[in-house]
């Protein structure tokens, strides 16, 4: 194309990518798909710098150490500056866990290979990725990782190999392929990783080496490509969301409507080169750079000192944060550097940069030996962060993946003069329950057995999950052979039936059931087991689940603490909680109603109150995470089972 004059549209096409991405973190449903804006800078990229490498090398003017000090001035000082920001506040604000990880991020990071950090870890939309600061770095690694391997390529093709843009197509579709052929079985993968993100940025190379047209491209030609590349990019903003297999095939749709976009404006005055090209998107895209690394480490700590999540009206003010904090990143930290107005000479920006990158790499892996140093943490806020710590008792009682065999079953309350005849079955909710069960075991001298195993629901059915299968087969032949009385059947009823909060089916029993299956499949399995156990001479004690909260609520009654922030209202309201348990708290009752032999526990009246299930109680939380009790919130459960032990079950 070889259009080298500045392009105040693509200025607005960089505003038409960060907004979106903006509005999709803080949480505007309209602009659900928000988060193609980072294709779209991805084909800019591949556009711009192709350009200037085309432009460079075709000229025997090219210089490898050249081009990369160009990039460590645009790239380095912001990031730096806000990786550092970030680690200030992650000091006054996060867990020792989750500052610990934000260590490990910064050191990736500082590298450019935090992709391939958070390709190992929870995918970009799982809700732990509102707890990671430097999440969106993501993108970052991936075009420095692009800009050292592609000069490299370019140089060599355009040298040794006639038809080279032949060669960069085909590494284009390479790439493309790679894309489609892992997005089902390796999903993280493909979304963070080079190769499988490369084509988007070969899209705009390729239009940067075509030939541009020996004859003018007729205006209705132009006008209706670039029509149709500014719709494309507004569908995919307006109807992708979390639930879209992306990136795929589905990531055609912003790639090429960018491409089609900057190859409209290229032709002649195109009107979406001139609505692009209005002073508020082109003011907005200059700054698109600063915004887009500070509008999301504001996200995440304002969402840690937020009560109940950050609201619209809030939501507003701390984008407007965010702008501000992007106008004055752009004009003290970027333009200084860009204009050679600090470290002007080539070696002393690298040399910045080279000590930049080793100051972060070194802090960041100090934060990470010290464990997050928790010795920060005081007060209600080191009582927090201990709450989501699991107790040594527990996690012996709990068998995980790894385990074959029932020996890490425990007997809780122990004496041997007095044989176990209650036991309790289910997932790590039960585990979680030991310190209500143990309470009451050691009050009334009458030991229990405690059979637990993560994320495997004590029901009867054809669990594809081979360990789920084989620990309940065992757990219900101990039951007969150790001719258990009572039954108490725990766990998180409804992930397996509704899946997370945030749409992941892969815990349903079986991840294709639309929702009536999913409940009918629970219904029925859980039917099997109880009269099993009732075949088995066991009363048995469905234990309803306990209210569901939010994700990433330890760290902010945290981070409330650490500011001095009261976390009174803090919680899941009643309604909310009733209404996910509706069809389980249905079936649990007509359960009971229909045998008297079974019989129900509902921690819901101990655990809500004036209409909120309250995530802290007499200054105390009640949570591990958002699903599991913590020893005092377990605590206060102790008067359920009471009737159990005593043996004064009754419907």
């Amino acid at each position: 194309m070889h259009t080298f004059g500045n392009r105040r549209d693509i200025d607005g096409l960089r505003a038409l990518a960060v907004i979106p991405v903006v509005l999709f973190h803080f949480g505007f449903s309209t602009f659900s798909g928000g988060f193609v804006g980072v294709d779209v800078f991805f084909v800019i990229s591949g556009f711009l710098i192709t350009t200037i490498l085309f432009r460079e090398i075709s000229a025997q003017r090219f210089s490898f150490i050249d081009f990369w000090a160009r990039r460590a001035r645009r790239i380095i000082p912001a990031l730096s500056v806000v990786m550092l920001v970030t680690l200030a506040l992650g000091w006054l604000l996060l867990t020792a866990k989750d500052f610990s990880e934000l260590g490990r991020t910064v050191r990736y990071q500082s590298l450019f290979i935090s992709n391939i950090l958070f390709m190992r870890e929870d995918g970009y939309f799982q809700p732990a990725s509102d707890l990671k600061p430097l999440l969106h770095t993501w993108s970052l690694a991936v075009e420095e990782q692009y800009y050292i391997f592609f000069p490299l390529l370019m140089a060599v093709l355009i040298r040794y190999v006639r038809h080279w843009r032949w060669m960069l197509f085909a590494a284009l579709l390479v790439s493309f392929g790679l894309n489609i052929a892992y997005i089902e079985h390796k999903p993280e993968f493909t979304f963070f990783s080079l190769p499988t993100r490369a084509w988007e940025l070969l899209c705009g190379a390729m239009l940067a080496v075509t030939p541009a047209p020996k004859q003018a491209v007729r205006p209705w030609l132009y006008q209706t490509v670039g029509i149709a590349g500014l719709a494309a990019v507004l569908f995919a903003v307006l109807t992708f969301d979390k639930s879209t297999v992306f990136p795929g095939w589905a990531a055609l749709l912003p790639v090429l409507g960018t491409t089609a976009l900057i190859w409209s404006g290229a032709q002649g005055q195109s009107w979406t080169a001139q609505l692009l090209s209005l002073r508020p998107l082109v003011w907005v895209g200059l700054l698109s750079y600063s915004l887009y690394l500070w509008h999301w480490p504001v996200f995440v700590y304002a969402n840690a000192i937020s009560i109940d999540g950050i609201q619209p009206v809030e939501a507003f003010a701390w984008m407007a944060m965010a702008l501000g904090l992007a106008w004055l990143s752009l004009r003290y930290v970027e333009l200084p550097f860009r204009e050679k107005r600090l470290l002007a000479g080539r070696n002393a920006i690298l040399a910045g940069a080279v000590a930049a990158i080793v100051v972060l790499v070194a802090t960041g892996s100090a934060i990470r030996s010290a464990d997050g140093v928790p010795q920060r943490l005081t007060g209600k806020a080191l009582e927090y962060a201990q709450s989501r710590e699991w107790r040594a008792g527990q996690m012996k009682c709990m068998l995980v993946t790894q385990d074959k065999s029932l020996d890490k079953a425990c007997l809780v309350g122990g004496r041997e003069d007095v044989p176990a005849t209650q036991l309790f079955w289910g997932d790590s909710h039960t585990a979680a329950l030991l310190p209500a069960i143990e309470s009451n075991a050691r009050r009334e001298g009458r030991p229990v057995w405690l059979y637990s195993m993560s994320a495997c629901p004590p029901i009867l059915s054809d669990d594809p999950r081979q360990r789920c299968k084989d620990f309940n087969e065992q757990t219900m032949e101990r039951v007969r052979s150790l001719g258990i009385k009572d039954v108490v059947l725990a766990s998180n009823w409804s992930l397996y039936v509704y899946g997370r909060e945030d749409g992941d089916k892969k815990v349903l029993l079986n991840a294709h059931d639309t929702t009536a299956q999913a409940e009918q499949r629970m219904a029925a399995a859980l039917k099997a087991r109880v009269a099993a156990l009732r075949a088995a001479g066991a009363q048995v004690w469905l234990f309803k689940e306990v209210p569901l909260q939010r994700k990433g609520i330890i760290n902010r009654l945290t981070s409330l603490a650490r500011i001095g922030r009261s976390a009174e209202g803090l919680g899941r309201p009643l309604e909310e909680h009733l209404a996910r348990q509706q069809f389980l708290s249905t079936l649990f009752d007509a359960m009971s109603a229909a045998d008297p032999g079974v019989h129900v526990i509902d921690p819901t009246p101990l655990m809500c109150a004036n209409g909120i299930c309250s995530i802290e109680v007499n200054g105390h939380s009640q949570y591990k995470d958002e699903d599991h009790l913590s020893d005092a919130g377990s605590a206060r459960l102790s008067p359920l089972f009471a009737p159990l032990l005593l043996g004064t079950s009754h419907n």
